[in-house]
């Protein structure tokens, strides 16, 4: 008689936002068990997991990253044998005015899930979310061997969480990973985020609004990916025989005036009669151009990404429509 297969348990920290959502919906497919976890479970409406329809097969629960016991309880409450940080600040922009809770909830809250794995010789595997800002500007597309540069308290707070990372696998023994993910947008992206803003702004203006759409510098150029096929590998870097870290990345590069002029286009209006550049959204420091390389991602992972650059904005425009 065959002995049946043990479902995987995953624990991802985070679950309610955008990568968090998406790298739920990927797991359930797969015939996980997820459990998910937000600062208070009990009064978070988890809003992308209901716009997904999977909020009902989540097992949610309460975790600050930055409070050690919180984290540990979670931890031994999952059992999990995959987790998956996603947690912390996550805008750029606001890390300037808020520099310290940025390292408090980007760094100790790894460095607390990385010493309750260590301490407790939890069994399972790491996936640590890092970010494409810690290099800076990238004079050619990035790899995994580009010198970090960051420029903001979001890149620096993610670099030193990275470092903390390959520091523990390599000093302990640990299977953890960081993902240095480029920039990568879906429907579920909270407002404040750029491309949310232009896109949300556009339709507007394409169903008659007079508004209008104020952006920073329109110059700076970015490597623009899907999430849903980001998320998917995060959970390849954890299926494999050895940990390591992987830059995700499309490989192209488009500026943002191209993204608002693409959007415009899209709707059928020009972008020059709608939108104004304001100097006073201009960051301390900015990156002029952030591009990835994932040749190692797709040699040692698979890893493709599918959707361009106007397929990319096409969905999120038919999106917003139909929440509009």
């Amino acid at each position: 008689m065959a002995v049946p297969k043990k479902l995987k348990k995953a624990l991802i920290i985070g679950v309610s936002g955008q990568d968090g959502a998406y790298l739920a919906k990927l797991l359930l497919e797969k015939g996980y068990t997820v459990y998910g976890t937000s600062r208070d479970h009990e009064v978070s409406s988890f809003a992308n997991l209901v716009r997904l329809g999977i909020r009902d097969r989540v097992k949610t629960m309460s975790m600050v990253t930055s409070d050690f016991r919180s984290v540990l309880t979670a931890l031994q409450r999952a059992e999990a044998d995959e987790v998956y940080n996603l947690a912390g600040q996550t805008s750029v922009g606001m890390s300037f005015d808020y520099p310290v809770e940025t390292f408090d909830s980007i760094l100790i809250g790894t460095m607390n899930l990385l010493e309750c794995l260590r301490l407790f010789r939890h069994p399972g595997r790491f996936y640590n979310a890092g970010s494409s800002e810690v290099f800076g500007n990238t004079k050619k597309p990035a790899t995994e061997a580009t010198p970090f540069h960051p420029r903001s308290p979001y890149a620096a707070a993610k670099a030193a969480a990275h470092y903390a990372v390959a520091n523990y696998r390599e000093a302990y023994g640990l299977f953890a990973c960081t993902g240095i993910l480029f920039n990568h947008e879906s429907p579920l992206r909270p407002a404040r985020f750029v491309t949310q803003k232009i896109v949300s702004t556009a339709v507007r203006i394409a169903n008659g609004s007079k508004e209008k759409l104020t952006l920073g510098r329109m110059d700076i150029r970015r490597d623009w990916g899907w999430a849903p096929e980001y998320v998917d590998a995060m959970w390849r870097m954890l299926q494999q025989a050895k940990p390591d870290d992987y830059v995700v990345a499309t490989g192209e590069e488009h500026s943002l005036q191209q993204f608002v002029a693409e959007t415009f286009r899209q709707l059928g209006l020009d972008w020059r009669k709608h939108v104004v550049s304001d100097p006073m959204l201009f960051r301390p420091s900015d990156i002029q151009r952030s591009c990835g390389n994932a040749s190692k991602a797709r040699r040692k992972l698979g890893f493709k990404t599918k959707r361009g650059f106007k397929k990319i904005i096409s969905d999120l425009i038919q999106q917003d429509q139909i929440r509009q």
